[in-house]
């Protein structure tokens, strides 16, 4: 029987060969896209749980330079520590908070722009500003408390709340990402619609076969089973082929976007590791139930 079954999907291959190319390639492009979107999804993730650990309010210092009119020169140490009793006196919104001065927020920008180091030398210590970095217990609801606690105090400059801001950044990649998934899901229905076809075409052409395999008593497994074979491997090689592009994605794409920023929020091979499973075990379920179902409807013994 194994044999037998192994010569029928071959014939099955050799005669559709392609509209099985086709499937193959319909199966990796739709594959490769719903796991790109599948990475997006933990890249966003990641971004997102590594920021809501930081810093959400900023409280930029007057420097001799600023802009703002209310700023009359630089901060004065009295007022810094005025400042910093006012955030230690909002301990039922303020989780945790410390001070910044220039120098260390210099440092911290060239860490930020060390990879563009021409960018970087035209900015000099002074133009950094001091800040306290407030981390709150609940952002969304006591960012307006602290934040009008600060504002306007002297030597106040600007009060910057980071997760409005990243917000929005994270609404890009939320839409791009949605995208993807979206782009996938229809290649997903092409591929349900190929398969059905590539099935349907293959139990045609071997119809005669089938009708002796009816005439001599052949069970439905035994005849069913060349043809769900054949559109499970070719969910397997279109499934290869996703994996190659998944792994290229990751290194060439979104590993490559981890020199622009100075975080450790880059994807793990893990993750890549569980995307490509995922898309295996789609890629064979999708192959393998379209084949099923159609079989049931072309070739009922």
């Amino acid at each position: 029987m194994r044999s037998f079954v192994l010569q029928e999907i071959w014939i099955g291959l050799r005669r559709n060969l392609t509209m099985t190319i086709a499937l193959i390639v319909v199966v990796a492009i739709s594959l490769s896209l719903l796991g790109t979107g599948l990475l997006f999804i933990k890249q966003v993730d990641s971004t997102r749980t590594y920021w809501q650990s930081k810093v959400e309010i900023s409280v930029y210092l007057c420097t001799a330079d600023s802009a703002n009119t209310s700023c009359h020169g630089a901060y004065t140490p009295a007022q810094a520590q005025a400042i910093q009793n006012t955030i230690n006196g909002l301990s039922q919104y303020v989780q945790a908070s410390y001070f910044q001065n220039q120098g260390q927020a210099y440092t911290q920008f060239k860490q930020f722009f060390a990879n563009d180091p021409a960018y970087a030398s035209t900015v000099k210590p002074s133009d950094i500003p001091a800040s306290f970095e407030v981390k709150l217990k609940n952002p969304s609801a006591d960012y307006n408390i602290v934040s009008s606690a600060v504002s306007g105090m002297a030597g106040v400059d600007l009060v910057v709340n980071e997760m409005t801001i990243l917000q929005k950044f994270y609404n890009l990649l939320d839409g791009l990402k949605n995208a993807v998934v979206i782009v996938a899901l229809i290649l997903v229905v092409a591929a349900v619609l190929l398969v059905s076809n590539t099935i349907r075409l293959s139990a045609f052409n071997r119809r005669r076969e089938t009708g002796i395999m009816r005439l001599v008593g052949a069970s439905n497994l035994y005849i069913q089973m060349p043809f769900l074979l054949e559109g499970v491997i070719a969910g397997l090689l279109g499934w290869v082929v996703a994996a190659v592009l998944l792994v290229g994605v990751k290194s060439l794409l979104l590993n490559s976007l981890q020199q622009y920023f100075s975080y450790n929020v880059g994807l793990k091979t893990t993750d890549l590791v569980e995307v490509i499973i995922l898309t295996m075990c789609v890629g064979v379920l999708l192959c393998g139930i379209t084949s099923f179902v159609t079989l049931r409807r072309y070739l009922r013994v």
